[in-house]
Order: C-alpha cells, then sequence, then structure tokens
C-alpha cells in the first residue's frame, strides 16, 4: 500500500506541475487536454496493476524460503535484501516508460508541450521512486531481520548509509534545483515569460522542493536513526549487566553490520562471564578474581592461613548400603552446608576430595582473624550437621600456621594450593576428631591466635603425638 500511495502522490505531483506550476509555451488544446484526461487514468490504473503484480511476485519468489521455514543462502541473503531497490528499479521502469508515453503523445496531439511533459514526468518518477525504496525499506524490515537472522554477511549487500543520504539528498534537493534552473534558462531563453508567471512558478517547485524534501530527509532519518536507537538502548542494558539482550539485525548497511557486531560482542560477554563463573565454582570465587585481576604464575609465597578439614565418617559404608543416586544427593546437601558456613566465614574451599573438603582462611585472599573465622566455620559445620542432616557424621580438624600457597603444576594446567604443616596438622586432627563425641578438634596454637570472643569458645586438653609428625600436638574443642 505505501508503494501504491507512493505512486499516487507521484501523479498529484505531475498534475500540479504539469496544470499549474510550469510555464507553458502555448495555451493547451482542447485535444491535448481530452487525450490526457484518458490517457493519464488508464495509465495509471495498467502500470498501478501491473506494479502491484509484479512487484508481488518478485518479492514471493525472494522470500521463498521464509514461507517453507528454511534458512537463505548467501545468494539468497544478497536477493532478499535488495528487493527494495529492486522495487524502486521496477517503478523507475514504469515511469521511464511514462515519459515515452506521454512524450510520444504530446509530440503527436501537440508537439509544444511535449518538452513540459517529460520534465513533469520525470520528475514525478525520481520523487515516486526514492519514496518507494525508502518505503519498501521500512515494509521489509521484519524478513530482513529474518534474512539476517541465520548469518551476518561480512560486506555491504545494500547501499550504504553514505549512499543512501547522497540519494536523498540528490533527489530531494539537488533535482528540484536543477528543475528550478532549467524554468529560469527556458524563461531567459524564450522571454515570452511574465515576471508574475515566473515568480509563481519558483514558488511552488520552492514549496514542492520543501515538502517532498523533507518527506524524503524524515524517511532516510528513520532509516538510519531506529536501529541506532534500538542498539542504544541495549548498550544501556549491558551497561546494567544484562548480557542476555540483543538487537534484531535488519539493516543490509554498515548500521546492520553495526548491529550484528554488537551482538557477537555480548555474545563474547556471555561466553566469557559463563567461562568465569564456571571457573569460579572449579577453583573458588577468590582464586578466580585474584588470577583475573593479575597474571597467573607459578609459584607461591609464604602466607599465615588458617585450614579446615572436613571428612565424613563411614562414607565406605555409606556408598555400599545406598544407590548411587542417594549418596549423591546427601553429599552435594553435606557441601552445601560445608560451602555455606565456609563463605560466611570469610574463608574460600581450595577443592572437595571425594567426601571431604579442604578450606582456607587468609589464602588467597588475606583476612583479619583468619584462625578465629576457621574456628567459627568449624562450630557452625558441626552444628548445622547436627540439625539438618544428623545421619552424616563428620570430622573436623582446625590448624593455622605459616604455609606456601600458590599454583603448582605446569603452565597449561595447574591448580592453586597451600602446602605446608598447617595443611598436614588440620588433616590429622580431622581423622582425630571422627573418633571423639565432639568431632571438632583444633591445635591450641590456632585457638591462641583466635580474637578473644572464638577463643573463649574453646578449650584446651591433651597433647597428642599425630600420625606422621615428631612434636606433640596441644588439643582445643569447643566447650
Amino acid at each position: 500500500m505505501g508503494i501504491v500511495g507512493a505512486n499516487l502522490v507521484g501523479v498529484a505531483v505531475v498534475t500540479a506541475l504539469a496544470g499549474w506550476v510550469l510555464p507553458r509555451p502555448e495555451p493547451v488544446r482542447r485535444s491535448m487536454f481530452v487525450a490526457n484526461a484518458v490517457a493519464i487514468p488508464l495509465y495509471v490504473a495498467v502500470a498501478v496493476g501491473v506494479g502491484v503484480v509484479w512487484g508481488t511476485r518478485v518479492a514471493l519468489s525472494r522470500f521463498a524460503w521464509a514461507l517453507d521455514g528454511t534458512s537463505p543462502g548467501p545468494g539468497q541473503q544478497r536477493t532478499a535484501l535488495r528487493t527494495p531497490l529492486t522495487l524502486a528499479a521496477m517503478q523507475l521502469l514504469l515511469w521511464a516508460l511514462a515519459v515515452v508515453v506521454f512524450t510520444g503523445l504530446a509530440l503527436t496531439v501537440q508537439p509544444g508541450l511535449a518538452l513540459n511533459g517529460a520534465l513533469t514526468v520525470a520528475f514525478g518518477g525520481v520523487v515516486t521512486c526514492t519514496s518507494t525504496y525508502l518505503l519498501a525499506e521500512f515494509a521489509f524490515r521484519p524478513l530482513s531481520a529474518r534474512t539476517l537472522a541465520a548469518e551476518t554477511p561480512p560486506d555491504l549487500l545494500v547501499p550504504g548509509v553514505e549512499a543512501r543520504w547522497l540519494l536523498v539528498w540528490s533527489l530531494g534537493s539537488g533535482l528540484p534545483v536543477a528543475g528550478l534552473m532549467t524554468v529560469a534558462a527556458f524563461s531567459l531563453a524564450r522571454h515570452d515569460v511574465s515576471a508574475s508567471q515566473l515568480a509563481v512558478t519558483i514558488l511552488a517547485l520552492g514549496a514542492t522542493t520543501l515538502v517532498v524534501g523533507l518527506l524524503l530527509a524524515w524517511l532516510a532519518v528513520r532509516a538510519t536513526v531506529d536501529p541506532i536507537r534500538a542498539l542504544r538502548a541495549s548498550v544501556v542494558e549491558v551497561e546494567h549487566g544484562d548480557l542476555d539482550t540483543e538487537v534484531v539485525v535488519y539493516d543490509g548497511s554498515e548500521v546492520g553490520l553495526l548491529q550484528a557486531a554488537f551482538n557477537r560482542m555480548v555474545a563474547g560477554l556471555r561466553e566469557r562471564e559463563r567461562i568465569r563463573d564456571l571457573f569460579g565454582r572449579h577453583v573458588g570465587e577468590d582464586v578466580a578474581r585474584e588470577a583475573l585481576a593479575r597474571e597467573v604464575e607459578l609459584g607461591g609465597e609464604v602466607l599465615d592461613v588458617a585450614v579446615l578439614f572436613v571428612d565424613i565418617v563411614g562414607s565406605t559404608a555409606l556408598a555400599a548400603n545406598r544407590p548411587a543416586t542417594e549418596v549423591v544427593g546427601l553429599l552435594n546437601r553435606f557441601f552445601a552446608v560445608v560451602v555455606t558456613a565456609v563463605t560466611e566465614c570469610g574463608g574460600s574451599i581450595n577443592k572437595f576430595e571425594g567426601d571431604g573438603a579442604l578450606a582456607l582462611f587468609g589464602a588467597p585472599v588475606p583476612i583479619d582473624g583468619h584462625a578465629g573465622a576457621a574456628l567459627r566455620a568449624a562450630r557452625l559445620i558441626d552444628q548445622r550437621l547436627r540439625d539438618s542432616l544428623p545421619d552424616v557424621v563428620a570430622g573436623i580438624g582446625v590448624s593455622a600456621g605459616a604455609a606456601v600457597a600458590g599454583n603448582v603444576g605446569q603452565e597449561q594446567r595447574f591448580e592453586y594450593t597451600v602446602i605446608g604443616d598447617p595443611v598436614n596438622e588440620a588433616a590429622r586432627l580431622c581423622d582425630l576428631a571422627k573418633d571423639t563425641a565432639r568431632r571438632v578438634v583444633a591445635s591450641r596454637a590456632a585457638v591462641e591466635v583466635a580474637d578473644p570472643g572464638e577463643r573463649s569458645r574453646w578449650t584446651t586438653g591433651d597433647d597428642v603425638v599425630l600420625r606422621g609428625r615428631a612434636r606433640p600436638t596441644t588439643l582445643a574443642v569447643p566447650r
């Protein structure tokens, strides 16, 4: 309907220019008036009918893949996106034929008006074809979006933004000004055009130029600004953290390539965020954050840390007497308690080992009161396991001291770990705790460096030489 409307506007422009605006070298004869009264409606009806049928068939053939529910190939993409340009070329052909028909009619009936008729029909045709191209771009946006959804081409498939604006300027401003200059030239050459008639002609052409130029410029602005506004809105959503946003690519010009580049950028950000999330889940959020904040190197440094080991008692019998799915579900609930308590106290899970876990406090991110935080986490884990998982019995050991923390392995595959006496001591205290009724055992050295509030919750016990160690360890248990 937009294309039909553009043609009717073109016909109205031609009628106004020929009938009342352009100066005529001689009055219109009755025979010429009758011929035009018959020929113009007849040609318009035939041309509109042919244009609608022809354009519809061309559009359906170029978007047949969409009706079949398939994706277009590179050649189909090119022809589909150039449909507005093809429709404009079809209109240009019909209007060029109109120039030939009405110029020939004028040469036959009243030759003196042939040049006026050719100029006015040509002007109306140019306006119609430009409007057709811009209106068709709007009309075919949904289909253009489907065309570009499968794969965005690496280069332009349609005239770019620069070509679009040059076309609008040429046809909306350049051509009308050229028309004014032509009228002035003919007036100077013939000497039979009055000043008032020339003024009316210039005013009418000037008004037509303003109206038509504004219309074409508005259509071109909409064609360029609409996708930019949508892109800007999506940029704001990404800025606010929404990485699921995506713009619809429906423009085959540089703007469409920009839309596609934005979608690829956001897809890359989503992939990076997913990798960071998985990385954090595997190695711990603190380790992941440190790795992203600075270049990762093999090696370590000596840090004061607190280490917490927790391990389920009788895990072998647990696995033998229950279905595998039930065991996995139980372990997940157990680790949920451990991870929550450790995180609340400022620590991080370094690794899961079967049915046990190693938690660190003070590495890789230093924290104040790391020993007190580890002791508090041990008590929380024990209490929450007793409350929510009474069937699960776990030993918990806590130690503190200097240890080497860093990345060990090889450049292509490494992990963050802690090596040192506190790790070994915590593991042995965990084994010892499995055989005690309290189920939580720490070293007195860890309790002594804790804050006074946490220290008051522990009591010192016996000295024990732990397995694999030469010096005795003074034990401490919660009160």
